[in-house]
C-alpha cells in the first residue's frame, strides 16, 4: 500500500500549480448564496473540470437559488457510491471579491472570500478523484453533491429533499467543509435553524369596542413564556424566541404576531423533544379564539454522531497513520452542515474534510495553502483503502 500512497502523492504535488490556480478562480468568481448568476458561475467551472476529468455531470435547478451539481465517476461499478460533498456558495456580498481578491501571503495562508468556506474543498474533492484515477482505482463509483444555497440553510429552496434523495444508498461521505487548525475532524454537529410560529387573532378598536378583540401578541407571550421555560442549555436544548412582531398601533388590539426563534439540539431525540414543545405550545392557546401555525420547515438536522459515523473516522485516522499524514482527532461543532442531511439518511459522514484554516465568514478568513493539498492526498488514500465491511471493524 506504501507504493499506492506514494503515486497518490507524487500526482497530488505535480498538480498544486493546476489546483492552486483553480482555487484562485474560484475565489475571485463571487458567489453569495443571493447571487445565482454567480453560484452558476462556479458551478460551470467545476463542471467544466469534472468532465475533463472524465466524470459525468448533471445539474438540478434548485428553486430560488443556483443549480445543485452532481458528478458520478465510474458508474459501472454495481457498489454503493462514496460520496464527495459541499457546498458552492458564500456568505459574502456583491464586491467582496473585487475588495479582497485571492491572493497568498508570506506565511504560505490563503485570502479572499470564501477561500475557507468553502471553494478549495470542492477543489479538494475533484483532485482526490483525479488521484485515484491516475492510480488506476475502480473499486466503487464516487458521487459529487455540490449544493448551492447551504449558506442560508435552503432556507427558501427545496434543496434539502434534492440533497437527500441523491444521497440515498450511499455507502459513505466525506464532507469537504472548513477543516480546524489542529487536525481534528468533525464527527457530530448541532442540528437547528429557524423556526417561525405565525399567531392569528381578532382585531377591534382598543378603546370602543376593546371586548370585540382577541389580541395575537398576548397570546405569543403565553407561548413565549412557555416555550422558553422549557430550555434545557445543559442537556442542549436552545430554544431562543429572538424576534416578536405583531400589531398595527397602541389604539389597535392586534390580529397577527409572529415569533421567529432560534433553535439548537446536539442530536436527533433532543431535537424532536423541541419539536414537541414547539407543537404542544402552537396546538392550544391562552386568549380565546386565537389560532397558530408553526413552521419548522427551515430547520437542519443534526449531524448524529452514530456508529457508521466513528467507523468511518476510525477509518480516516488509520489511513491518516499509514500514509504519512500524521496523528488525527475527532470532535463535535456547534455549527450546521449538510452533513445532517447524509447522516439522516444513514450514510456515515465525516465533515471538516477541507483545508485547516480560520475566520469563516469574515474578510479575514484565510487557509492554509499546505495543508490543501496534504488533505486532498489523505482524502484520496482514504477512499482507496475504504472497504465494503469498514462499518463492521
Amino acid at each position: 500500500m506504501e507504493q499506492i500512497y506514494g503515486q497518490i502523492r507524487q500526482y497530488i504535488d505535480e498538480q498544486r500549480q493546476p489546483m492552486l490556480s483553480l482555487w484562485e478562480e474560484l475565489v475571485n468568481t463571487e458567489s453569495g448564496t443571493g447571487q445565482i448568476e454567480g453560484v452558476n458561475a462556479v458551478r460551470g467551472i467545476l463542471r467544466r473540470e469534472m468532465e475533463q476529468a472524465g466524470i459525468q455531470t448533471r445539474t438540478i435547478p434548485i428553486e430560488n437559488a443556483g443549480d445543485m451539481l452532481i458528478g458520478e465517476w465510474n458508474t459501472g461499478s454495481g457498489k454503493a457510491p462514496l460520496l464527495l460533498i459541499g457546498h458552492m456558495d458564500t456568505v459574502f456580498k456583491e464586491g467582496a471579491a473585487r475588495a479582497n481578491p485571492f491572493r497568498v501571503d508570506e506565511n504560505g495562508m490563503a485570502h479572499g472570500p470564501g477561500v475557507l468556506d468553502m471553494k478549495p474543498g470542492l477543489i479538494m474533492a475533484l483532485y482526490a478523484v483525479k488521484a485515484l484515477a491516475a492510480v488506476g482505482w475502480k473499486e466503487r463509483p464516487i458521487k459529487f453533491i455540490f449544493a448551492s444555497d447551504e449558506e442560508n440553510l435552503h432556507m427558501f429552496s427545496n434543496a434539502k429533499k434534492v440533497f437527500a434523495e441523491e444521497a440515498e444508498g450511499a455507502m459513505a461521505a466525506f464532507n469537504f467543509e472548513t477543516g480546524y487548525m489542529d487536525n481534528r475532524f468533525v464527527v457530530g454537529r448541532n442540528g437547528g435553524g429557524p423556526v417561525i410560529i405565525n399567531i392569528h387573532g381578532v382585531a377591534a378598536h382598543s378603546g370602543i369596542a376593546p371586548e370585540k378583540g382577541r389580541s395575537a401578541v398576548l397570546e405569543a407571550a403565553h407561548k413565549i413564556v412557555e416555550i422558553e421555560a422549557q430550555n434545557d442549555i445543559p442537556r442542549g436544548r436552545l430554544i431562543n424566541c429572538g424576534i416578536v412582531s405583531g400589531g398595527i398601533g397602541e389604539n389597535t388590539i392586534p390580529d397577527s404576531c409572529t415569533i421567529r426563534i432560534g433553535i439548537r439540539f446536539p442530536n436527533m431525540a433532543v431535537g424532536q423533544e423541541i419539536f414537541d414543545i414547539l407543537r404542544r405550545a402552537t396546538g392550544h392557546n391562552t386568549v380565546p379564539d386565537t389560532t397558530a401555525e408553526l413552521d419548522l420547515s427551515r430547520v437542519m438536522q443534526c449531524m448524529d454522531t452514530t456508529d457508521g459515523v466513528m467507523a468511518l473516522f476510525g477509518h480516516l485516522k488509520k489511513t491518516a497513520a499509514e500514509c504519512g499524514f500524521g496523528e488525527i482527532d475527532c470532535f463535535r461543532v456547534g455549527g450546521l452542515s449538510d452533513s445532517g442531511i447524509t447522516v439522516a439518511c444513514g450514510v456515515p459522514t465525516v465533515c471538516g474534510m477541507g483545508p485547516r484554516g480560520e475566520g469563516n465568514h469574515t474578510p479575514n478568513e484565510y487557509a492554509d495553502v499546505e495543508s490543501f493539498y496534504q488533505r486532498c492526498i489523505l482524502a484520496a488514500c482514504a477512499a482507496y483503502t475504504l472497504r465494503d465491511d469498514f462499518a463492521e471493524g
